[in-house]
């Protein structure tokens, strides 16, 4: 298959041409790797491909066959590096499968790489020193956001339809929003994390995914999430299959909007616009659209503190294990400015003070579980500001400590943690893009504990109202005639 030909189809689409024997699994993988060569020059997206010597063999599920690369973070397969965006980890070869990994495998997906990460996933822009700034391909200046960029941008250059990712702060929904994708963050206990881990950064971290259709977002769920024996929790399973979801009508659904964030930071102009457009779009599909006061339950200033204390305990956990195990010093050699700052910030986190973070974010849950009482849906802009342009980050990751570099970030992108806090879905959709230039700008729709079909349902009402497939990017492997 001509690399033109393959970025027309969404992953479901792809695998209905493996079913019907018009093209066969090993013949995609050959077109994604060209499409990588083309586009990843440029992007800076694709860390690792591998080049095995069997042709896949994969089954008859819905996405089997298809080409999918997987984050270098929160997917362990065996015989695999995974090096965490990170000198301290560079090297690291997984001796498992995780959970995740061996779904994705029985699923058929073909993956055949690694994308890149910001260093321990702990920026909202991957840019880490281990392998270079990744590029945004509707503007190669700006940010392919974080900490899945690399699936983002991979994504949206037409690399693969669809690609792993974890958040734990809003890693999945910033990239979509960023390169005109859709990013879920399932429920917290979807996907099990096991067998090493039952929770990752106290249970605001879970697996999922972007693409660039609603559809290969459901299917990608349906085959990754379900319990796994000793997982500590799990949410309740779906009556049918997520797939099944995106074409059902939603019904006519309560949507509360909230425009500004809390903490304080203003939305930009542009992302006002498109969010008001959004809430207009709703509005004309029937759907029951207001203002709503949104309250978190704690004050901004805690809510800030009890998170860099989860995130950057959890951190030093970490950085300590891997220093051990690789017999490296924990230093500016081996950890970036941001990622050294949050180790000794979390080094001096004490138990008391671990335990009243998780206090703080059971409030926070409490405090949002009361607003789906009033509304199906919660709507708000995925981030208030455009993709960023690289280097944004660098001056803060320099100078500040760690809880100072977690201010910056929750500023920055203060609509998405909530949720990760909440464990609640969120799904952030690409329905609009600047007038003035062009780069797409995602919406974030959240629904209560458990409530990824009404998500689903949604969506698909939206991306048959306002379809998003025509907008292409700037670097785009289909731009390369003749392939």
């Amino acid at each position: 298959m001509r690399v033109a030909e393959y970025v027309t189809y969404d992953a479901v689409g792809l695998a209905e041409l493996v079913a019907e024997g018009e093209v066969t699994a090993a013949e995609l993988r050959a077109a994604a790797l060209e499409a990588t060569q083309a586009v990843d020059p440029q992007i800076n997206a694709v860390v690792e491909t591998w080049q095995d010597e069997d042709e896949p063999q994969p089954g008859s599920t819905p996405l089997a066959g298809v080409p999918f690369l997987v984050k270098d973070i929160g997917a362990a397969m065996a015989g695999r590096r995974m090096e965490l965006g990170s000198r301290l980890a560079a090297g690291h070869v997984a001796r498992a499968d995780s959970f995740l990994a061996l779904r994705l495998r029985r699923a058929g997906l073909v993956t055949f790489g690694r994308t890149a990460t910001s260093e321990m996933a702990y920026s909202i822009t991957t840019e880490p020193v281990l392998y270079g700034a990744t590029r945004n391909p509707w503007d190669p200046e700006r940010s392919a956001g974080g900490s899945s960029g690399g699936a983002g941008a991979a994504v949206a250059a037409g690399v693969v339809p669809l690609a792993h990712g974890t958040d734990a702060a809003g890693s999945l929904r910033i990239p979509a929003a960023y390169n005109g994708l859709v990013g879920l963050k399932p429920t917290r206990g979807r996907v099990s994390l096991g067998p090493d881990f039952d929770e990752l950064f106290s249970g605001l971290a879970v697996p999922g995914g972007v693409s660039r259709t609603v559809r290969d977002s459901a299917a990608l769920l349906d085959q990754i999430s379900g319990p796994e024996p000793g997982d500590p929790y799990v949410a309740q399973q779906p009556s049918r299959p997520y797939a099944e979801e995106v074409a059902r009508h939603p019904g006519r659904l309560r949507i509360g909007v909230l425009g500004q964030a809390w903490g304080g930071r203003r939305t930009s102009a542009p992302v006002a616009d498109a969010l008001s457009r959004t809430a207009a779009l709703l509005a004309d599909l029937g759907h029951q659209v207001e203002e709503a006061e949104v309250g978190l339950g704690v004050g901004w200033e805690e809510y800030v503190l009890a998170n860099a204390r989860l995130f950057t305990a959890n951190l030093a956990a970490t950085v300590d294990e891997l220093a051990a195990a690789f017999g490296r010093p924990v230093d500016s050699s081996t950890l970036e400015p941001a990622t050294l700052a949050g180790y000794h910030y979390g080094q001096r986190v004490g138990g008391a003070q671990l335990v009243a973070a998780l206090a703080v974010r059971n409030r926070v849950s409490r405090s949002l579980a009361r607003s789906f009482d009033a509304y199906d849906i919660l709507l708000t802009p995925t981030v208030p500001e455009l993709p960023t342009p690289l280097g944004a980050y660098a001056e803060s990751a320099r100078t500040l400590d760690g809880l100072g570099w977690i201010d910056t970030v929750f500023d920055r992108a203060p609509f998405t943690m909530p949720f990760n806090m909440a464990g609640t879905p969120a799904m952030s959709v690409p329905l609009t893009a600047d007038v003035e230039t062009g780069l797409p700008i995602g919406m974030q729709f959240a629904a209560g504990h458990g409530r990824e079909g009404r998500l689903f349902r949604l969506a698909g009402q939206l991306e048959q109202a306002s379809p998003w497939a025509g907008r292409i990017p700037t670097v785009w492997a289909g731009n390369r005639t003749g392939r």
